[in-house]
């Protein structure tokens, strides 16, 4: 038994050893959690890394969830044990701890009059900071007051209606009538014009949660100027129906703004009330 013990501790502390040592290097220590908001990219046979908002390259080499089933696009908020930097690109190799699935969608059209209802555009609580880019989505943390029965409509709309009856302009004679799909429209501000919209259908109680939701940006984000006289993309606009300041307040999102992903993302966890 005395010689077990003896081998036991040996490999122990030898293990010890080298995990200080790896860390030392690496600048990081077992303990150091983290986290990040990213976009799962699978790799087959069930492998997979994740595309840091702040991070870059997430990399698992180790994992206290092995139940978890990444689907490719999905965006999560992640935690992990940092393990050691990546030398061929920003990003680091991780212990994961846990991933927690966000409300995923994308950019949509209000066509005409009942798309916007569809969508509605109920008052909502959205903190300062608490709307933020990040790889190429618009993340958004709110309060809610929660539903009763039916789950909330939260949608990223650009709104295509032309004419003065709040339409959009009907096709040219003899072509086929088209659903209008989001497109990258930059003001002469520089600036992407988009609007968040917050359907409660009548439902809500008294009781309050957070709610999470990351919007893809991919069908409304200019990735080419065409013409030399192109006003230059600055960021995006977002109109919200604040519950605190009223309607029509603009949420300024520049592109230059230092990635991050704030404090209140960490510990809000989402319930599921959303659509």
């Amino acid at each position: 038994m005395g010689k077990f013990k003896l081998i036991l501790g040996v490999c122990v502390l030898a293990a010890v050893s080298a995990l200080q040592s790896c860390n030392d290097d690496d600048g990081y220590s077992i303990g150091d959690f983290s986290w990040d908001w990213a976009t799962v990219r699978t790799t087959g046979s069930g492998g997979y890394y994740l595309e840091g908002d702040t991070w870059g390259t997430i990399e698992p080499v180790a994992t206290s969830i092995p139940w978890y089933k990444p689907v490719d696009g999905e965006r999560v908020s992640a935690f992990f044990n940092p393990l050691a930097d990546m030398t061929s690109q920003k990003g680091v190799q991780v212990k994961m701890e846990g991933i927690e699935k966000l409300l995923t969608k994308k950019v949509e059209v209000v066509a005409n009059r009942e798309d916007s209802l569809k969508f509605g555009n109920d008052p909502i609580t959205i903190y300062q900071g608490d709307m933020w880019l990040g790889g190429k989505f618009l993340n958004v943390v709110f309060l809610q007051n929660l539903p009763r029965n039916e789950k909330h409509l939260i949608s990223l709309v650009q709104d295509k209606r032309t004419d003065e009856g709040g339409q959009v302009a009907p096709p040219a004679t003899g072509t086929a009538e088209a659903t209008p799909e989001p497109s990258p429209v930059i003001d002469q501000d520089g600036y992407v014009n988009l609007e968040l919209r917050y359907n409660t259908y009548k439902d809500e109680t008294n009781y309050q949660g957070w709610g999470k939701v990351s919007f893809s940006l991919e069908d409304v984000y200019p990735t080419v100027v065409t013409t030399a006289d192109a006003p230059a993309f600055k960021g995006f606009k977002v109109t919200i129906h604040s519950r605190q300041n009223g309607e029509g307040v603009v949420v300024k999102l520049d592109l230059n703004h230092p990635a991050g992903v704030p404090d209140a993302a960490k510990e809000v966890h989402t319930p599921s009330s959303l659509e």
